[in-house]
């Protein structure tokens, strides 16, 4: 079974797209959090990131 990135539906603050990637890549996600953060003050491009990876991440559905 192939691994598939989708939304966190139990690790997640706003929408889960932090939670999401960070169970995708196995670790822990107050990094990828600090990284989005970083990429929203640094760039300006990080909110804009997350609205899209919101609309186009999957949720998972069980």
């Amino acid at each position: 079974m192939s691994k598939r990135l989708y939304l966190s539906s139990t690790n997640k603050k706003l929408a889960g797209v932090c939670g999401g990637i960070a169970e995708y890549f196995n670790i822990d996600p107050t990094i990828v959090r600090l990284i989005w953060l970083i990429a929203v003050f640094a760039y300006g491009t990080g909110l804009l990131a997350y609205i899209i990876c919101w609309a186009v991440i999957p949720k998972r559905t069980m």
